[in-house]
């Protein structure tokens, strides 16, 4: 591989390897504060790594006034309710369960694809979401699928984060006119800076405002600090860099990979069991994936 591929590979890796160590972080912050303070901390470090690295790169320019809107609602969307969604879903269910719903969002990108965009969708596409489905279903019933019939998800948290997976995926969708128009960078700042902004209203009117804070151990800081710096800042940079250099066909694959970092970091900092059900239900959620993105 030359250099050139190489540094690509190497910034598409570091990202997926922060993104899916930010769930067994979200849980350990989770036992010490609410959601909105994990939230509001973890987004006010991310805006401020963007806004570093938009000046570093002279990138910055004030959005139009016609984009304001749009950028607000991509904020909304993509911070605020994304995260609460993930953040309150984990409070009852494990991280191993959200990592593999949330590696199902291409499907969810292509269906919406499909029903909006109208995109092509082929019986290749509809099968690999008929499996990727029935991958989710295999992990959140922890293999009983007879309960779904009864009892629906196994808990609302797993249904929280299936709501956010179809929730990102429209954001995903809705996100595609602000990056023909912006660095992606530059277009991340702004949609984080107004999430942000977002969740102070969060915080500080139905949330706890400040008072959680000051109890936060060095555990919890840890926690919240690999959230902020790594999670919000320097993976999304690193991620679209690669974005850049690899197409995104290809790119997608590395999102395979989350689901098992989060794996082998919840199973010693969490005690989350490795169980045979979940490592099959990923196998069936990645396989789907992988044909939900086959192209031709």
């Amino acid at each position: 591989m030359s250099t050139s591929g190489f540094l690509p590979t190497l910034s598409a890796l570091f990202a997926v390897v922060v993104w899916g160590a930010t769930f067994v972080a979200t849980k350990i912050a989770l036992a010490e504060v609410s959601p909105a303070t994990i939230v509001w901390i973890r987004f006010g470090i991310g805006v401020l790594i963007l806004g570093a690295a938009v000046l570093a790169r002279r990138q910055f320019a004030l959005p139009s006034r016609s984009d304001l809107p749009h950028l607000a609602l991509l904020g909304f969307l993509g911070v605020t309710f994304h995260q609460w969604l993930q953040a309150t879903g984990m409070q009852t269910t494990r991280a191993t369960n959200t990592a593999w719903i949330v590696a199902t969002i291409p499907v969810f990108t292509a269906l919406l694809g499909w029903l909006l965009l109208r995109e092509k969708m082929g019986w290749l596409r509809v099968g690999g979401i008929a499996i990727a489905a029935f991958g989710v279903l295999l992990i959140v019933s922890d293999g009983n699928l007879r309960i779904l019939f009864t009892g629906g998800f196994s808990s609302t948290g797993d249904l929280l984060i299936f709501i956010s997976a179809v929730n990102w995926a429209a954001y995903t969708i809705l996100s595609r006119r602000e990056l023909a128009r912006h660095p992606a960078a530059r277009m991340m700042f702004y949609v984080m800076l107004f999430g942000w902004l977002f969740t102070c209203i969060w915080l500080f009117s139905v949330g706890p405002g400040m008072r959680e804070i000051p109890a936060l151990t060095f555990n919890g800081w840890l926690a919240l600090l690999l959230l902020g710096i790594f999670g919000s800042g320097l993976a999304y940079i690193a991620w679209y860099d690669a974005l850049r250099e690899i197409p995104a066909s290809r790119l997608g694959v590395f999102i395979n990979i989350e689901p098992l970092v989060t794996i082998l970091f919840a199973a010693p900092l969490l005690g989350e069991p490795i169980t045979m059900i979940s490592l099959a239900g990923g196998a069936v959620i990645i396989f789907g994936v992988w044909l939900v993105n086959r192209q031709g």
